[in-house]
């Protein structure tokens, strides 16, 4: 692993990333984990899991991590520099053209096409988060804090780091007890 792998492989999943963190997200665990194997899946479950309980964008704060993890500091600011400036180049390179063709058909079709596959890409990121999830806690276990989880965010309206943090506490203080 050497500082080019480390650069290539945020610039890749956040050049490609179309949507902000939760597009990249997939992209940035496809390089992380199947392509330099920086991480496992269950590690970089952890890694979003407190990127998400902190504020601002995930890509930066697993950038943070994972780059100081295989390069120290000199990592932190490579991995940094590679997610941040696809979007600031773009950002400024389109913003014009944007502008300018806002209402157009091409325009609209382009970002309405793009939405479901960002989806799949999701989806298929959380069933392989979901089958790591049981083959470590089992089914049961899964399937409760998961319905737990999601009637908090979405009837409840709990904040999503308030959810995080409570699996945390839980896995810290109930799942060792149970085994």
């Amino acid at each position: 692993m050497n500082l080019l792998h480390l650069f290539l492989g945020f610039l890749i999943a956040n050049l490609l990333g179309y949507g902000g963190g939760p597009a990249s997200i997939p992209l940035m665990q496809n390089e992380i984990v199947n392509r330099y194997h920086w991480l496992t899946n269950a590690n970089f479950a952890n890694v979003l899991a407190l990127g998400n309980s902190l504020p601002g964008p995930i890509a930066t704060k697993v950038a943070t991590y994972l780059g100081f993890q295989v390069y120290g500091w000199l990592g932190v600011l490579v991995a940094l520099v590679a997610t941040v400036a696809p979007s600031a180049a773009g950002l400024l390179l389109l913003s014009r053209l944007l502008a300018k063709h806002r209402q157009s058909n091409v325009i609209r079709g382009m970002t309405l096409l793009v939405q479901p596959v960002i989806a799949v890409m999701m989806l298929l990121l959380t069933i392989q988060m979901g089958k790591d999830a049981v083959s470590s806690i089992g089914i049961l276990q899964s399937a409760v804090i998961a319905l737990v989880a999601f009637f908090a965010l979405v009837k409840f309206k709990v904040h999503p780091a308030f959810v995080i943090i409570a699996a945390f506490l839980y896995g810290a203080l109930v799942l060792p007890h149970l085994s």
